[in-house]
């Protein structure tokens, strides 16, 4: 579990979101990489041959500025999320099976894909492209980390959002509904355990 100086440090990460410098210049950051860390256990690091990769300290920045307008134990639910959909930030697409455009960070469908597109981009920039080259417009690392928030704000009933701030396992199992996956799954129960003690949840 992060220390109380740790999380003090990452929460004040979010708060100064706009006013982001480089993440070595930042005492803010620091705790956002050791939380990140805690939640996602192998994103230290980066693989050779993983070009899609990106550790937590390269992460950080992005996620501090994603996550401005949101509370805490949204925070950690959607790294939570992002940490098992992409095997702790190892991958932008769908690998395994392999689904033609499906990814950023949460492993959005292509469907969701497109709408996230249009929606920072615009719809001329995705007219007439493939799934894989519309995903490949928002794997850029300033997209790429705004996906869960955008999901979450933008395709969940309201009531999932009040039920996360509760900080309670319900609003998990509200969000998982509304990605439309088990809530119970070991697997994913573990990035939660983790996420919520990384943030000092009950």
């Amino acid at each position: 579990m992060l220390t109380q100086y740790f999380l003090a440090v990452f929460l004040a990460g979010f708060s100064a979101a706009a006013s982001l410098v480089p993440l070595a210049g930042r005492a803010t950051s620091v705790g956002a990489v050791a939380a990140i860390e805690a939640i996602m256990p192998t994103s230290n690091s980066c693989g050779r041959g993983l070009e899609e990769c990106r550790t937590a300290m390269q992460a950080a920045p992005f996620f501090i500025k994603a996550f401005a307008d949101f509370q805490f134990s949204e925070m950690a639910a959607m790294l939570a999320l992002i940490g098992y959909e992409s095997g702790d930030m190892k991958y932008k697409h769908n690998v395994f099976p392999g689904v033609a455009g499906q990814g950023t960070s949460n492993m959005m469908s292509p469907t969701f894909v497109a709408e996230y597109a249009v929606d920072v981009l615009g719809a001329s920039a995705v007219a007439s492209k493939s799934p894989a080259d519309v995903l490949a417009l928002v794997t850029p690392d300033e997209y790429n980390f705004g996906s869960a928030p955008w999901f979450l704000a933008k395709k969940c009933d309201p009531g999932v959002r009040t039920a996360l701030q509760a900080s309670g396992d319900a609003g998990w199992s509200a969000y998982m509904g509304c990605v439309g996956v088990d809530s119970s799954d070991a697997a994913r129960l573990a990035y939660w355990n983790r996420a919520k003690a990384a943030f000092n949840l009950a």
